[in-house]
Parts: structure tokens; sequence; C-alpha cells
């Protein structure tokens, strides 16, 4: 499996036949316009060439964890011009009807869906965003209108977050793309790999860590943690990529608590850089 990192929790699934895209952001609006509650949309440019120069050529499915700006703000457009059908939550469905997604290209699921796309199977899992703090405290608000670009970035409120678990032949990834845990959510679920959201690792306290390591690492069983989330998603992806802003995160802080979790408990540890790609 190929699989690309495009920066926040963007990841492309590719098995050679068949691309799955869960989340989809790439504009990466600054922080400034974040803070403004100012409009904003897709760039078309940089999408078109993202596109071109990493042959998503064959976007079945594009899955969507939850409808903050940095998850599903350009997904219609990568639907729409991939003809992928967009899978989320009854917000993520209004982010693609305000988009121009026809109606019967979207999906939307809940906790236990299970869908099937060429080689893939996805199952849907429920999940819950991060702690709230200042710059994001809408966890569960949902989206009840079309949301039309450009829009303001506030505007895309959380709307309920989810997991995935693909299944591919004989291999099992689990994407968790918040820091955050339900107790018991993993039972009986083993992966390979676990791409794990870390925005808040730094923050925690001793006791939240152990759960959240515990919680998802150790109950799939996974062999190999690829953090996702942990990139400042305020900086164009054509400038050198930057760690979360200080005001946000540690991120330095962040990779050392989960570097010394690894290596206490012999699990490999992979750091992707924004816009490459590993085999697995």
């Amino acid at each position: 499996m190929k699989v690309t990192f495009f920066g926040t929790t963007t990841l492309l699934f590719d098995d050679g036949e068949d691309q799955v895209l869960f989340d989809a952001h790439v504009t990466r609006p600054s922080i400034e316009k974040y803070i403004a509650g100012a409009k904003a949309g897709t760039d078309e440019e940089l999408c078109d060439r993202l596109i071109s120069l990493h042959r998503i050529d064959r976007l079945r499915a594009v899955f969507i964890s939850h409808t903050h700006h940095d998850h599903v703000m350009d997904a219609p457009y990568f639907a729409n011009k991939c003809g992928a059908k967009i899978y989320g939550s009854e917000s993520a469905k209004n982010v693609a009807l305000g988009g121009g997604v026809p109606e019967d290209d979207i999906v939307v699921f809940r906790h236990g869906s299970r869908f099937s796309v060429g080689g893939y199977t996805v199952s849907i899992l429920k999940s819950l965003h991060s702690k709230p703090n200042k710059f994001n405290d809408d966890l569960g608000v949902p989206i009840t209108e079309p949301l039309v670009q450009p829009a303001g970035l506030r505007e895309y409120k959380e709307g309920g977050s989810y997991d995935f678990f693909v299944e591919h032949g004989e291999k099992r990834f689990l994407i968790r793309p918040s820091f955050n845990y339900i107790e018991g959510q993993l039972d009986g679920i083993s992966a390979d790999v676990i791409f794990l959201g870390v925005a808040g690792l730094a923050k925690a306290d001793p006791e939240m860590e152990e759960a959240f390591f515990a919680e998802t690492v150790e109950k799939t069983g996974a062999g190999l943690v690829i953090p996702v989330h942990w990139d400042n998603f305020f900086s164009p992806l054509d400038h050198p990529v930057t760690d979360m802003p200080e005001l946000i995160e540690k991120t330095e802080v962040v990779f050392f608590k989960l570097g010394k979790y690894c290596e206490a408990n012999d699990v490999n540890l992979i750091i992707q850089y924004p816009c490459t790609s590993i085999e697995i």
C-alpha cells in the first residue's frame, strides 16, 4: 500500500488500482484569516497541481473524519475533479452540497457503517475530538445548511468525529485523527499500522497520556505508529513545513513523548513529511 501524507490528517491510500482519500485539506489559509473569521475558498490551482504530481487519477472515495476546515475544506473540489464520492456525517454532506457535489455522490455514515471501495473495506468508528480550547469550542455543533465557499473558516463546525478502520488484504490500518479516545471503543480491533492524531499530547497530563496510548496503540497491537496532525496547517504546503504554533501545541514535546513511548514499548515510529509517500 502506498500512503501519501498531505499534512494535517489528509492521507491518500493507493493500492495500485484504486485510491481512497481520508480527509481533504491542502489549501491551508493563514492563522490570521482563521482568527479574524475571514472567508476563504479552495485553492484550485494548488489542488490541480497536487492531483497531477501525485497521479490522483483513480480516486474512488473521500472519507471525512469531522468538519473543521482543516479536515474537509477541499473535499468537494477533490470529489468533483476526480469523480469520487464523499463519505461523512450530515455536516460533511452539507459541506459537499455547498461545494456542488451531486447528492448521489454523497454517502452519510454513522458509527458501525462499513463500506467496500475496490479492495478496501472501511469501517466507521465514533470518536472524540481533542479537548476544546479557545480556538476550538464547537464540539458536537453541526453544520445544518449547505456551506458555500468562500466561507468563514469558523463556519466549519466540528459536527461529530469519527475514526476509520481500513482493511485491505491482510493489512489493517487505523486512522485516529484526534488526540482523544473512547474507553473500550477499540476492543477486538487489531491493526498493523495506526495513524495517530497527536495534537494535544504535549499538554496532556500523565494519566491522559497513559490512557490514550493504552486505548489506541496497545488496544490495537499496532507495530507501527505514524503521527498525524502535528504540522502547522496554517502554513502553505509550498513553504517549509513548520511545527504547530506554540500557542496551540509544542510539537517538539509531542515527538519527545511519542518517541519515549514507542522506545519503551518496542513500537516502530515513522514521522512522515507532508507531500511524501511511503510503501507499507
